[in-house]
């Protein structure tokens, strides 16, 4: 069978193909020459080895000959189980001890550099990428054992892994189309709903591992305001009776507890209705910029009063992620989303703002999805749709000024309702200015 030589216009492309499998096997290799030793029992590829199988790969795939690639192929991976059969049993085993632990990841780094100069030639950039993060891959070896089983805990390895198949399994696969008795939702927003909810959660996790408990109650805060920003000021409000030194801790907490429901609504539109989100945007934005800055100067206050020490009676974060309210909070925005969608059909626009608005006193973050999805099946239109999300908000913060008052008392109260208002009226102020309550 004759060989295909290239044509002189596709010299150029072949070239750099060569190099990149040349650069991401000298790369590869000198990885793992580093890491082969010397001596008879060093490992059995290194930096020639490596840079040689690249060039296989990338010659076999120049050469336009899919057989050749399949015949490297196997005597890439026949060479790596012959090197993986000397590393298991060494001509020259030591003397006493434990036998070695070989392990296979020089093997199979082997297989996977040929691999990549075949895609060097059919995609540089890809193939060149993909040697750069293997190589990384590799040399974080280190990092990633000390990770695996040092940094994370059993209960954080099972919830990533939960994550995981929400992620890459579960929402792939909910249907896209919308169902009736849902009230025209489709199971794919709401699936992607739950994945939103679980995503803050261990986002929040791992921001409280990161900086630890020290931080104090404002990060604390920030964080359990993607689950609900009126629990967390009621938490922080009956935490300020019990302990009265702690004032600017627990009202930073609950006022970066309110930016969070500002940031979740934009994130939840994005997710429901993009079009809505795009013009919600900078009203939401101005919104969660001005309950930061109010949370924010309260935590510096606090720091500079030694509020901190007094703060580090914030527990530890627990479990990643917290499935059952993530359900409940998508079930609860999928019965109102639903309420919504059926007042809208009886009562039209009138009767979806009424419906979000109610739901507001309860919680936020069912308003403004309802809203979302009403919107976004063309129920409402865009502007309308954001008046709706502005008197929800506004509704849920005249709950949450109540609920302050109630377990602060009248300071903490009054100071939250500042808080409140104030991101309610940029937000309100905002809209009007960039005309998105406009048609």
């Amino acid at each position: 069978m004759a060989l295909e030589m290239p044509e002189a216009g596709a010299v150029q492309p072949l070239l750099l193909g060569l190099s990149v499998a040349l650069g991401g096997g000298l790369l590869i290799g000198l990885e793992r020459e580093r890491r082969k030793g010397r001596g008879p029992q060093r490992g059995a590829a290194g930096i020639r080895s490596f840079t040689l199988v690249a060039l296989a790969g990338a010659l076999a795939q120049g050469l336009a000959q899919p057989a050749l690639v399949a015949v490297g192929a196997v005597a890439v991976l026949l060479l790596a189980a012959l090197a993986y059969l000397r590393s298991v049993r060494p001509p020259h085993p030591p003397a006493g001890g434990p036998p070695p632990d070989p392990g296979m990841t020089t093997e199979l780094a082997l297989v996977v550099t040929y691999l990549i100069g075949v895609l060097a030639m059919a995609r540089p950039a890809v193939g060149a990428g993909m040697a750069a993060l293997v190589a990384v891959l590799l040399a974080a070896r280190g990092s990633l054992h000390r990770f695996a089983t040092r940094v994370l805990s059993e209960d954080e390895l099972h919830d990533g892994l939960l994550l995981a198949a929400v992620a890459l399994v579960l929402v792939p696969l909910v249907p896209q189309q919308p169902v009736a008795w849902l009230g025209g939702l489709q199971p794919h927003q709401i699936a992607a709903l739950v994945l939103l909810i679980l995503l803050l959660q261990a986002a929040g996790h791992v921001a409280l591992r990161l900086v630890g408990p020290d931080v104090g109650l404002a990060l604390s805060g920030l964080i359990s305001g993607f689950v609900s920003s009126t629990a967390t000021v009621a938490s922080m409000g009956s935490r300020l009776r019990a302990h009265p030194n702690q004032v600017a801790a627990c009202t930073a907490g609950a006022m970066l507890s309110t930016a969070a429901t500002w940031l979740q609504a934009m994130a939840m539109l994005g997710a429901v209705a993009p079009s809505l989100a795009l013009r919600a945007l900078p009203a939401l934005a101005a919104g969660a910029v001005v309950a930061l800055a109010w949370g924010t100067a309260q935590a510096w206050h606090g720091r500079q009063a030694g509020a901190p020490a007094a703060a580090r009676g914030a527990s530890p974060p627990g479990r990643a992620l917290r499935v059952r309210e993530a359900l409940l909070v998508a079930a609860l925005l999928t019965g109102v989303s639903v309420a919504v969608a059926m007042a809208q059909r009886a009562f039209g626009q009138a009767g979806a703002l009424a419906g979000a608005a109610l739901a507001g006193f309860g919680d936020a973050h069912s308003g403004v999805a309802a809203l979302g999805a009403v919107a976004h099946q063309g129920g409402l239109s865009d502007a309308q749709a954001l008046r709706g999300v502005l008197i929800t908000l506004g509704t849920n913060s005249l709950t949450r000024v109540v609920v302050a008052l109630g377990s602060g008392g009248t300071g903490f109260g009054l100071r939250v309702a500042g808080c409140l208002g104030t991101a309610l009226a940029a937000a309100t102020g905002t809209a009007l200015l960039t005309g998105a309550l406009r048609p």
